[in-house]
């Protein structure tokens, strides 16, 4: 996927970071883990199916399956440069930085006006809001993978990657458990 198309809103961005999920029993962070639910149906479809979800109670992500159909696995789309559209992107993030555009998973969905509409459909074919397009290879020494970011199951698994020297990739911020208040 590092090096793909995305386009949605009038916005393409090529994609500089992912971050990969298996699921059903494999990987515990990811949402299919348990099995299927309402949220995660997407996630069990075909590859190439939009599986978009709604964050912190205010942010949208988008992961592509890239298993057979019943197989969830998918791949958070953590960041891309954009590449084209960049007046409708600097309009949807007033004031930041083009870098800083679709820097991160929540930026990245802004920058491209992807929301919940996008979840369960095609990036492959043009019939959805969004469309998933091969570009350029990547050199393969280009290539980077560390640990995931912000899951608290799995962490230290290396499934994020990303394009090396690429200023639109998210800075690594390794998951911090929460301390809960004790009583008084």
């Amino acid at each position: 996927m590092l090096g793909c198309l995305l386009t949605a809103g009038g916005v393409t961005v090529r994609i500089t970071e992912v971050e990969a999920y298996a699921g059903l029993g494999d990987d515990p962070a990811s949402h299919a883990h348990r099995g299927q639910t309402v949220r995660n149906t997407a996630m069990f479809g075909p590859p190439g199916t939009a599986y978009v979800y709604f964050t912190y109670g205010m942010h949208w992500c988008l992961n592509i399956t890239c298993e057979p159909p019943g197989r969830p696995s998918a791949l958070l789309v953590r960041a891309g440069e954009v590449v084209a559209g960049i007046d409708t992107a600097r309009a949807r993030r007033p004031g930041v930085r083009d870098r800083d555009l679709a820097r991160g998973p929540a930026r990245l969905t802004m920058t491209l006006g992807i929301g919940r509409e996008t979840d369960g459909t095609c990036l492959l074919d043009g019939s959805g809001p969004a469309l998933l397009a091969e570009a350029g290879p990547v050199a393969g020494e280009s290539v980077r993978c560390g640990p995931r970011v912000g899951v608290s199951s799995a962490a230290e698994t290396p499934w994020r990657f990303w394009i090396d020297g690429e200023p639109s990739v998210s800075l690594y911020r390794p998951h911090v458990p929460r301390r809960r208040a004790g009583p008084a």
